[in-house]
Parts: structure tokens; sequence; C-alpha cells
């Protein structure tokens, strides 16, 4: 029994050695796959909140990316394919994406939250200083007024 299962690791871990697509010539490098996989998801996000703004602009996502990275569709679906057939790979670049991705999320929360405090710190200000306005005019009032 234990020489079956060695055996089907064994076959296992060899099948996943293989390369099943090979290098194409023109492979994207790592890191640029992940820079276009991260801009690919925030327009695709922002495609998915304004998809009115970007019919009516004509903006087609891919153009935008295949123009920004000088590259061409076949390029990026051969690099695409290439890294889907090494999964360790394209975990890894997946990973680094969302890891952009958190950190852009997490300075724009940050942002948010500080623009929000300064709102609210203006608005405390603007109450007090409306407070005391109308206690000067109340007590204006009340000295002019005849007892």
């Amino acid at each position: 029994m234990k020489y079956i299962v060695t055996l089907f690791l064994g076959t296992i871990l060899v099948s996943c050695a293989e390369k099943v697509v090979e290098e194409p010539e023109n492979l994207i490098p790592k890191e640029k796959m992940t820079e276009i996989l991260h801009d690919l998801a925030i327009l695709n996000a922002a495609k998915s909140g304004a998809s009115r703004k970007f019919k009516d602009s004509g903006i087609d996502v891919m153009e935008f990316l295949y123009k920004k990275y000088d590259i061409d569709s076949t390029q990026f679906s051969e690099s695409d394919l290439y890294y889907a057939s090494i999964p360790l790979e394209y975990q890894s670049i997946y990973e680094n994406v969302e890891k952009r991705l958190g950190r852009k999320k997490d300075t724009l929360e940050a942002i948010g939250k500080r623009r929000n405090d300064s709102v609210r710190q203006a608005n405390i200000k603007r109450t007090d200083s409306l407070k005391e306005v109308k206690i000067k005019k109340l007590e204006k009032k009340e000295a002019t007024s005849p007892q």
C-alpha cells in the first residue's frame, strides 16, 4: 500500500514539474504582468461602478492597457496562459496584485478618514462660533432692554 501511495505522489510531482505550456518568446516579465493585472483589476472595478461613463467615452480597458504597457493581445494572452500553467508562479503574481490593491485601499481609507475628521472639526468650530454669536446677541439684547 505504501508503495502505491509513494508511486502516486511521485507521478503527481513529476507531472507537475513538466512544462504544460512552452515559454513564449515575448513573455511579459513577472513584475510587468503584476502591474498589468493590478491596473486591470482597478479598471474593471471602475468600469463596473461607472459603466455608462466608460461606454460613453468609448474607452476599451484592454486596448488602454495594451497601449499603456506597449504590448499586444497575443503577447498578453500567451504570457497569461504561460503563467497560468505554472500554478505557484501564477499564485505569486496574484498575491502581489492583492497586496498592492490592499495597500492602495488602506491609503484611500486613510485619506478619507483624514478628510472626514477635518470636516468634522470644521463643523464643530462652526457650531461653536454660531453659539458664541447667539450668546453675544442675547447678552447685548438683555443689556439694552429696560428692566
